[in-house]
């Protein structure tokens, strides 16, 4: 597959922590290709490598071993300052902790990203994604003002912004009750299908999974099961029977 076909994809990636006999490999040759426009949810038993895949296919962490590629760039060799470049023009990111400014209004978190790099918001956009998220009402509140639904609809609103290639979920509905999460996932999926994004999330509940259109399973650092269309049923057998082997 060139490039244009893909937002992300890992070749062989391993991930070393420590050294010696202390070694942990988090991830143990890991190839996975992220299509454009392609929601991917990122499943596995804990400590199967799933957060530290995420992290490093988002630049957040180095690779021991392997590619990684956004698009055409691999980041390998890039330079702190292109890395952090890179992440803020090209990634959008959505955190379990909503990672908001607490001083800021809601308007101001969502900006920020672009405010930073010194960009232009574009108006019409920005209007679509917050009405999209039922926003509009809450633009001047504060996030201790907000509930968790509607602090984690601002983080969403602040990933989408920007266009991001790719926006990555760590957990995004990790803290949330089932009606937030809902929106949440169905942003994300609007994301995809109306504005053509890319979406990858790593996520322990397989009700989120269903949203997404193919499930990866990772155990013990390697890629062990993919899963086309999933359902929330379709996940939790092939959940129970990754947790059965182990």
């Amino acid at each position: 597959m060139g490039g244009e076909h893909y937002a992300a994809r890992a070749v062989d990636l391993v991930k070393v922590y420590g050294s010696g006999d202390t070694a942990v490999r988090a991830l143990a040759g890991v190839s996975v290709d992220f299509g454009r426009g392609e929601f991917t949810a990122i499943m596995g038993p804990s400590g199967s490598g799933k957060s530290t895949l995420m992290h490093c296919l988002a630049g957040l962490d180095s690779v021991s071993g392997g590619d990684v590629r956004i698009g055409d760039t691999n980041l390998k060799g890039l330079s702190d300052n292109q890395m952090t470049a890179l992440r803020r023009d090209r990634i959008g990111f959505v955190f379990q902790a909503f990672n908001l400014v607490p001083t800021l209004t809601a308007i101001e978190n969502i900006t920020l990203p672009l405010d930073i790099a010194g960009k232009k918001v574009d108006k019409d956009w920005l209007t679509t994604i917050v009405d999209r998220l039922g926003l509009s009402a809450r633009l001047d509140h504060r996030p201790s003002e907000l509930s968790g639904g509607q602090q984690q609809r601002v983080a969403c609103a602040r990933a989408l912004v920007g266009k991001p290639d790719i926006i990555f979920g760590d957990e995004p509905t990790g803290n949330l009750d089932s009606h937030s999460s809902g929106e949440v996932l169905s942003i994300l999926r609007a994301a995809v299908d109306e504005f053509h994004q890319t979406v990858v999330i790593v996520t322990h509940d397989p009700r989120a999974a269903s949203y997404a259109d193919r499930v990866v399973f990772l155990a013990d650092g390697r890629i062990v099961d993919e899963l086309a269309g999933p359902t929330q049923d379709s996940v939790l057998e092939r959940m129970k029977s990754l947790e059965t082997v182990r």
